[in-house]
């Protein structure tokens, strides 16, 4: 049997064995970034000015949003724009039909920081190092999870464990397995611990696609509408992102030495212009850290932009406290 599925004359594929896919090894992608990169991450997903030491390169304290790895894989290398339709289409993956990107979403994102992530990558070989955790086949959807590691190829520095669930919808149907059931994180019965709102405004999208999501979809409203949207919608990782950035605000007093882990699914998409409320409950302790479970709702309509939302952040120390 062949490994990489063929396209046959129904427009479907034979040979799909979806569990040949499961450890496949992705090829390394190399990364590089400035400071400037930083700055302009920071202030794309709504960092204050309060928070000087994510927006000011000359700040003692000045450092990376942790979350700044996660657009790493789509910027690459290049500092210019690029073709991000050409650059996303999937790698071969044995047993799996390839995604179809006009029929394919992000379903979950996640992100575990093991050490600082550099200001810079000057002095670095820093690359992406992916493997496929599995690919599923669950109500006619084909579904990809997958997990990559920020490495420097010079000392085999870890700095961040990045893992994402592809969505190919009615992509799937070839009876794959459904794949294992995954933790469940939903907000507890009570009034929220903190909330953070941030008012976006109808050039987000603009500005956050300069961190490296260049789809047209951010951009041009025929295409979001052809898409069956009512017109270019805000990235799902700019959503994710601007959640993320409050509850390290609120919860973490804006430290990103506090800040150990960030998980979430993408529910419903998001228009710049809407405002987006994210409601935190701290619900435990462990080893050190406070567990989150936090939401991300679109004030005015309460449609939910980001469930199953989870998070880890350190518990202040009096050397954490900037």
């Amino acid at each position: 049997m062949a490994l990489i599925p063929t396209k046959n004359a129904l427009g479907r594929y034979d040979n799909v064995d979806f569990s040949k896919a499961a450890g496949h090894k992705l090829a390394p992608i190399k990364a590089s970034y400035l400071r400037r990169d930083v700055l302009l991450f920071a202030n794309a997903i709504g960092v204050t000015k309060e928070e000087l030491h994510f927006l000011y390169e000359l700040h003692p304290k000045f450092a990376a949003f942790p979350t700044f790895p996660i657009n790493l894989p789509f910027k690459q290398t290049d500092p210019d724009v690029f073709d991000f339709i050409k650059r996303t289409v999937s790698a071969a993956v044995p047993g799996t039909p390839p995604f179809d990107p006009q029929r394919s979403v992000d379903g979950e994102r996640g992100i575990e920081i093991l050490r600082p992530i550099p200001v810079s990558s000057e002095g670095l070989d820093l690359e992406f190092n992916g493997k496929v955790i599995g690919v599923y086949d669950k109500g006619g959807n084909m579904i990809l999870e997958a997990e990559n590691e920020m490495r420097d190829a010079k000392t085999n520095t870890v700095y961040a464990k990045l893992t994402s669930t592809a969505f190919g919808i009615g992509q799937g149907g070839y009876g794959g397995d459904r794949g294992p059931t995954k933790p469940s994180y939903p907000p507890p019965k009570r009034a929220p611990d903190a909330v953070h709102v941030f008012q976006t405004t109808p050039e987000q999208a603009l500005l956050y696609r300069l961190c490296g999501d260049y789809n047209p979809m951010h951009a041009d409203e025929e295409f979001g509408q052809r898409a069956g949207f009512k017109g270019s919608i805000l990235q799902g990782l700019g959503t994710w992102n601007i959640a993320a950035h409050g509850v390290l605000k609120c919860i973490g007093n804006s430290d990103p030495a506090r800040f150990k882990s960030f998980n979430a699914r993408f529910k419903s998409v998001v228009y710049p212009g809407d405002a987006l409320e994210t409601r935190m409950w701290k619900v435990g302790e462990r080893e050190g850290f406070e567990d989150i479970i936090f939401e991300t709702v679109v004030q005015g309509d309460g449609r939910v932009a980001l469930s199953n939302g989870s998070a880890r952040i350190a518990k202040a120390t009096t050397s954490s406290k900037l």
